[in-house]
């Protein structure tokens, strides 16, 4: 059986990656941290224009990038396409692409503000497979080694039978499609298909064949991706479905299993930023009727809550450093991991945004608006929000997906297509 979509998973990663790429959704760890400097040098950081441009389609979907190579799926002409281009200079070193509708068979709401795939690729340095994951639930398997040739594909919602998503207390449906970037944990790729018959699916990542799926149910969030968690040893997945916070076991004679199924429902289906993971902890957040962020302790047996804040984030999923917790909506906001108070906060950043932690103590910060800043983070700056430098507008659009940062270089999209590339310290 066809079928496609990937992300690769922190667990078990079989084939080193340069500590310069950025392969996942997320980076390297999925997470929001680099092993890379900010780039920061003598007051100086991101230069007045961009190293490059590429227009590489319409979506929300975010770059990777592996050695030289920057790997983005966009829409263009009708076609889902995957494009890989040339770190250096932007240039498209080949395409490979699929026909398919504009939005998910089921979209509802919301048709102005987004266009084209949200998921994010993965790749898995094993296989040097990319997977790819389009709206109408188009999983596809293309191996980036040979130019992007085909290897596997299956459509979801054919597949599976997911249905519409549910409407949410008063507002009306939402439905923007499959939105979850897969998860490469050894030799399966993880993928919330959100169906009746399982949340979470499991297929062989080199054939598409499936080989187990969650005994939870859930219809699918609008999350961005699963995120990896360890809890008492046990390898588990964490992810924030339609209805609940969920955590699934991936241990061998247990895969699927449901460890915790913590109910949160966000009205206009805005289950959007993904869960935060540090040891066996996990952070989940939205707005509107619940407009709370919560703490939660994860064992084998369940979940309970150790603090809960009204300090929501809308989009950004929060980014764990030390002993501080970062979100942006409107503002960034510094949080303290073990109270959940705010430090402080700052900057404006809109509706959307994404948080990039650095290796010398700073926080790369990418709004909606377009802005691109570089902020010091609570160990260098413990009391007040500090911007060390600020691009009001690096791209012309809305900016949906996540920033990247990878070998010195900064990656922002928008959602019409444009990826800029900005070199820093220069």
């Amino acid at each position: 059986m066809p079928r496609s979509s990937v992300v690769v998973t922190l667990f078990a990663l079989s084939t080193p990656l340069l500590a310069a790429d950025w392969p996942h959704w997320r980076g390297p760890t999925r997470d929001g941290h680099t092993g890379e400097s900010s780039g920061w040098a003598d007051g100086r950081w991101l230069p007045d224009r961009p190293a490059w441009t590429a227009n590489v389609g319409a979506g929300a979907s975010s770059p990777l990038v592996v050695g030289d190579s920057v790997y983005v799926l966009g829409r263009t002409s009708g076609h889902d396409a995957l494009r890989c281009l040339d770190v250096r200079d932007g240039k498209t070193l080949w395409t490979a692409q699929h026909p398919g509708p504009l939005y998910g068979r089921f979209h509802a709401g919301d048709e102005g503000f987004y266009s084209g795939p949200s998921a994010t690729p993965e790749y898995d340095p094993q296989t040097k497979f990319l997977y790819t994951l389009a709206p109408d639930g188009d999983l596809r398997c293309r191996d980036a080694a040979a130019a992007g040739k085909h290897v596997w594909a299956v459509n979801l919602y054919d597949a599976y039978g997911a249905k519409q998503r549910p409407r949410v207390g008063r507002s009306p449906v939402r439905d923007y499609g499959y939105t979850s970037s897969p998860l490469v944990h050894g030799g399966w790729l993880l993928v919330e298909v959100g169906s009746p018959r399982g949340t979470l699916v499991a297929f062989d990542k080199r054939t598409g064949t499936e080989a187990w799926r969650s005994e939870l149910t859930d219809e699918a969030g609008h999350t961005a991706g699963p995120v990896p968690i360890t809890v008492e040893g046990v390898p588990c997945v964490a992810v924030l479905t339609m209805r609940h916070l969920a955590v699934i076991r991936l241990d061998a004679g247990r895969a699927g299993k449901t460890v915790a199924a913590v109910p949160w429902e966000t009205e206009f289906a805005n289950n959007v930023a993904s869960p935060a993971v540090r040891d066996n902890f996990v952070v989940v957040t939205s707005a509107y009727n619940q407009n709370a962020i919560s703490k939660l302790r994860v064992t084998l047996t369940g979940a309970t809550e150790v603090w809960r804040k009204r300090f929501p984030s809308k989009v950004c999923t929060p980014v764990v450093v030390g002993g501080h917790l970062y979100l942006a909506w409107q503002r960034l906001r510094c949080l303290d991991w073990e109270t959940g108070e705010q430090r402080w906060e700052g900057g404006a950043f809109g509706d959307a945004g994404s948080c990039v932690a650095t290796a010398d103590g700073r926080l790369v910060v990418y709004g909606g608006t377009g802005k691109l800043a570089l902020v010091e983070g609570a160990a260098r700056s413990p009391t007040a929000y500090t911007e060390l430098a600020v691009r009001d507008r690096v791209v012309g659009a809305v900016a949906w997906p996540h920033v990247a940062l990878a070998g010195g270089r900064v990656f922002c999209r928008d959602r019409e297509g444009t990826l800029a590339c900005f070199t820093v310290g220069k």
